[in-house]
């Protein structure tokens, strides 16, 4: 029986007779580049330019790598900052401002109602209007909100919107609310106009937002009014130049009286809460400027 076959050793020869010809090929390279740079790049050109070709690829792909992480960057800190500072717009567009500045009386209003008929009094850290149907009351010239922002304007002098509406959403639900908070929400969603108040799409959207039954009634006339109110409703009305403002201003209407008479909840004024209002007063001055009906909203 044979043995396995020896195994045959191994033979440097070749190895080194490589490195001898790598040795000896880069020498006279050297004194090639050296004594005759043009053979030099004959023999190396086409073997260097395509590697420096791919090399200087690589690094063009690099930079437009690069390039665009940095776009990408700063297009997202762009986005960012301008997110920070966008300011929400009403929608749909376009919509008749409220043009409201701070109410200013043109005329003496009526005289006080009796205290028996509606009065301010406190109630659980609220103040309640009272009257056939009672209602928290706000004012924005409160010192607790007056210079708070509505937008880029203050509560004092622009927001009786969201304080009307806050009056509104006091008195016919369970949410909390002031006219801090809600002029804050009424600018996140786009109810705020710049300089002028509130978009009138306020009363119909805060309403739908907080659960209140709404209609504009732009064909309200005193006895349906009357009896919109004599049901326990609440009403609001944008009225323009005349007893409550020389401008546009929003008041809430919260009850009647056997002569006929309604209540106001003026966010704007106690003296004009107070007051017996003739309700064709208000009508005629809540007319819209387009002529199209008057500008009101039932409530509840």
């Amino acid at each position: 029986m044979k043995g396995p076959t020896p195994r045959r050793p191994h033979n440097p020869v070749v190895p080194i007779l490589l490195l001898a010809l790598l040795c000896v090929g880069g020498m006279e390279l050297l004194f090639c580049a050296h004594f005759s740079p043009a053979l030099y790049h004959r023999i190396t050109d086409p073997i260097v330019e395509p590697v420096v070709r791919a090399a200087q690829a690589v690094k063009a792909e690099l930079d437009r790598m690069e390039f665009r992480l940095r776009l990408d960057r700063t297009l997202s800190e762009i986005s960012e900052l301008s997110a920070q500072y966008k300011q929400p717009r009403p929608a749909p567009l376009p919509e008749r401002p409220q043009y409201v500045m701070h109410p200013e009386l043109l005329e003496p209003p009526p005289e006080p109602a009796e205290p028996a008929i509606t009065e301010f009094i406190e109630e659980r850290g609220r103040s309640i209007l009272t009257g056939a149907t009672p209602v928290v009351y706000y004012n924005q010239g409160d010192p607790q909100w007056r210079d708070k922002p509505f937008g880029t304007d203050y509560i004092g002098k622009y927001a009786c919107g969201p304080t009307v509406m806050a009056m509104a959403v006091a008195t016919l639900t369970d949410k909390d609310t002031d006219p801090a908070k809600m002029s804050v929400w009424a600018y996140e969603n786009g109810y705020w106009c710049s300089g002028s108040g509130s978009y009138p799409s306020i009363i119909e959207g805060t309403s739908k937002a907080f659960g209140i039954e709404c209609r504009e009634a732009r064909d309200c006339d005193k006895k349906a009014l009357r009896s919109h109110l004599d049901g326990g409703g609440l009403a609001v009305a944008l009225v323009g130049p005349g007893h409550f403002t020389d401008s546009g201003h929003f008041i809430l209407l919260h009850g009647a009286v056997p002569t006929g008479e309604v209540l106001v909840a003026d966010p704007n004024s106690r003296k004009n809460s107070l007051a017996l209002w003739d309700p064709q007063i208000i009508l005629d001055e809540a007319k819209a400027s387009s002529g199209d009906g008057v500008c009101i909203w039932l409530l509840g």
